[in-house]
């Protein structure tokens, strides 16, 4: 039997815009439609909260890494929510339980993740609207990052990787 991929969507919590919430939404609807799991930080914020409220309502399976050494603060989307009690270093657990990576928005903790699955040789996709953040991780790590400009092309690069 085949083992189900898991979809790691990482995002900015309280500096997340509009344009994030409602990609990644988009994005975690797709993630359940194409019977992935998704992996997040777990918490009741920003693209974490939006990306499991769209898996969930579409019956997907959603999984949080949280920071804290309790339940407090975890999203209502959160099926299986995993307690670290280590802070960001639960990054690298985000980042090494991934198959693949999605960058929704951009944050100083979305960075510091983008970094790691590099370093880890995953495949990260971006999207956002930040040109300047794109180009600086293009030229970072341009045959690791995919690009894509929606939600319906993050699923189609995912797809691909996946064939």
């Amino acid at each position: 039997m085949k083992r189900k991929k898991i979809i790691g969507v990482m995002g900015p919590g309280g500096g997340a815009t509009e344009s994030d919430l409602a990609n990644a939404e988009e994005i975690g609807k797709l993630i359940a439609k194409n019977g992935w799991i998704l992996l997040n930080g777990g918490r009741k914020s920003g693209v974490m909260d939006a990306v499991s409220k769209g898996a969930k309502l579409n019956g997907g399976l959603t999984i949080g890494i949280l920071p804290s050494d309790n339940l407090e603060g975890v999203s209502e989307f959160i099926d299986i929510p995993i307690v670290t009690g280590i802070g960001s270093a639960r990054n690298n657990i985000n980042i090494l339980s991934s198959d693949i990576v999605v960058a929704c928005g951009i944050g100083m903790g979305t960075l510091s993740e983008i970094s790691l699955a590099i370093k880890a040789d995953k495949k990260v996709i971006l999207i956002n609207n930040n040109n300047e953040s794109k180009i600086f991780l293009n030229n970072l790590s341009w045959k690791k990052i995919g690009i894509a400009e929606s939600p319906s092309e993050v699923a189609k690069l995912i797809k691909n990787y996946f064939d």
